[in-house]
């Protein structure tokens, strides 16, 4: 390429001079020579700046060549220094904001839809607690969450099981790897064979949502300035209350059946707390314990009280919603829901005391959960409540609900809820995996 630089380079130089020499034949000629000397020097000087522009195209390809392997290379050393450390199967405290998130879950080899465990991977990953091809088959670290919360769903005491090395500082370490809304906020060493998901006793969520969901369509104000009063607030938690106790839930979820067995779930409490006020709104908070919970059955518990409070539905359909018969449930919007605790008794009698590992209770850190939750998970609810309205435009649906239908009626209902799925946040589900 060069060659033909200089060559083409002395052409033009050998045409120009021709053009001014004696003869009246040159002089004649003179403009043509010119022009085609011109046409000469444009060739060579284009030719000359795609050889420059290939040249630095390599150039760079070789450089982002090299920055890979350098990277590759450093991350090869990192996990080789990091062999040094005792590989141990342990617990983590997390702590997230669920919002812009399809969920808790990874898929694996898709990366249409960002999950928790997606930035949970890739900072453990970075920081060197796991080796790369640990995250591409995370069967390969025993992972394992205790709830997948989805679409949308924060947590404040979600807990995951895995093998790592144990490097030093290793909290602060994964931590500067993680965005702020994503946090581990404790660590504990557990028995070989744990699993997260199976030694969980139960699981403890809240649902914090605005009170003028509670407001009495015919009798209240529907806006922000409603206040809950007591008698109001007695007559929900009387309505929770009858939730406690095993009941089949198959009218709460769209996978069970009234026959299917493991459609019988077993709530231990049930109760909304006193209202406060945020940011000139009130606000009230739900909380919920139980053993399990399927696809959107704490969603649809609050959405039918709310529907009974608000008098669109009779007080007799809470009995009749766990019988066989297919009744319609409204599915309250999954903004609010939040996975506070999980809880591990029977775990922490065997072995919480037994010298080598320690029970599975976090009041040390209570208070970096307190913080976490006043920083990110209930500015998230009351920001995103103000600016999208997502109660409000549930609300309004609430009165093409027909509570006496019938079962075809309810399937279409069904199919509706589905679709509209797509684009709304989910509940929980903590044994579909």
């Amino acid at each position: 390429m060069a060659g033909r630089w200089r060559l083409l380079r002395a052409v033009a130089r050998g045409l120009s001079a021709r053009s001014g020499g004696g003869g009246g034949g040159g002089l004649k000629s003179a403009p043509g020579w010119f022009a085609m000397a011109g046409d000469m020097r444009a060739t060579a000087a284009s030719q000359a700046k795609r050889f420059k522009s290939s040249n630095e195209e390599t150039e760079n390809q070789e450089e982002n060549g090299h920055q890979d392997k350098r990277f590759k290379r450093s991350q090869k050393d990192v996990e080789d220094q990091n062999k040094k450390f005792p590989k141990r199967k342990i617990v983590l405290l997390m702590a997230y904001s669920g919002k812009g998130y399809h969920g808790m879950q990874r898929n694996v080899g898709s990366s249409q839809f960002k999950t928790i465990e997606d930035d949970l991977v890739s900072a453990l990953i970075r920081s060197g607690c796991i080796p790369e091809n640990h995250g591409e088959d995370m069967k390969k670290m025993s992972f394992q969450r205790c709830a997948r919360t989805d679409k949308g769903v924060s947590a404040a005491g979600q807990i995951v099981s895995l093998k790592i090395w144990l490097i030093d500082d290793v909290l602060e370490k994964i931590n500067n790897c993680l965005p702020s809304h994503i946090r581990i906020l404790g660590l504990k060493r557990v028995t070989g064979g744990f699993s997260s998901k199976n030694k969980c006793d139960a699981r403890t969520y809240f649902y914090m949502l605005p009170t003028f969901a509670f407001a009495h369509k015919d009798r209240d104000i529907q806006d922000k300035t409603y206040r809950l009063n007591k008698e109001t607030l007695e007559k929900v938690n009387k309505l929770l209350a009858c939730y406690k106790g095993t009941h089949n839930f198959h009218n709460f979820t769209s996978q069970k059946g009234p026959k299917d067995p493991s459609a019988k779930r077993y709530i231990m409490e049930i109760y909304c707390e006193e209202p406060f006020v945020k940011e000139c709104m009130e606000f009230a908070v739900i909380k919920v314990k139980g053993q399990s919970f399927m696809m959107h059955q704490i969603r649809k518990m609050i959405g039918l009280v709310i529907a009974v409070v608000k008098g669109y539905a009779p007080e007799s359909i809470m009995e009749r919603s766990w019988g066989e018969e297919k009744v319609d449930v409204p599915k309250a919007p999954g903004l609010g829901l939040v996975l506070e605790k999980v809880h591990f008794e029977k775990y922490n009698r065997r072995f919480g005391n037994d010298g080598l590992h320690e029970p599975l209770e976090w009041t040390e850190e209570e208070e970096k959960i307190a913080v976490f939750k006043e920083q990110h998970i209930y500015p998230t609810i009351i920001n995103t409540e103000r600016e999208e309205q997502s109660m409000v435009n549930w609300l309004s649906t609430l009165s093409i609900h027909d509570f006496n239908a019938t079962s075809s009626g309810v399937q279409v209902n069904d199919r509706n809820s589905k679709s509209n799925d797509l684009e709304g946040s989910d509940g929980c589900d903590d044994d579909s995996d």
